[in-house]
């Protein structure tokens, strides 16, 4: 069964900006599970301001794509299913909610970033944005 999650990709000076919740190993992007009746905008934005304080752009909001990977640390799901997008930002970034951490992840620091956040990377590069 897949984990069905939107998430916000930032990339800044060719690195991309991931989270650690509380509890987690590794790196995640900003983002989460849809509330019910959410749209992919509603959720991304709610969850971006609810872990790193921002307020999103509606404007330049953008699907980049959607990648699936192997879940990590969810027992209940074999696969996450991860829409990614991008926009403008307001505000300043920090670590608020139940994010303890924010970090900008380059190439080659993949090993740090949970499995679907991986994909996420590569799929920024092939969109040209790292």
């Amino acid at each position: 069964m897949d984990l069905d999650v939107v998430a916000w990709v930032h990339i800044a000076d060719g690195r991309m900006l991931a989270v650690r919740s509380r509890g987690r190993d590794l790196l995640y992007l900003p983002g989460g599970k849809r509330e019910p009746g959410e749209d992919d905008w509603t959720a991304v934005a709610r969850e971006v301001r609810e872990e790193l304080g921002l307020t999103l752009d509606a404007a330049s909001f953008r699907e980049l794509g959607v990648v699936r990977a192997p879940a990590h640390d969810q027992p209940r799901h074999s696969h996450v299913r991860m829409a990614c997008f991008t926009a403008g930002y307001g505000g300043e970034i920090a670590a608020t909610g139940e994010v303890d951490e924010f970090r900008f992840v380059g190439r080659d620091e993949r090993a740090l970033l949970a499995p679907a956040s991986a994909a996420a990377l590569d799929l920024a590069a092939e969109h040209g944005l790292l």
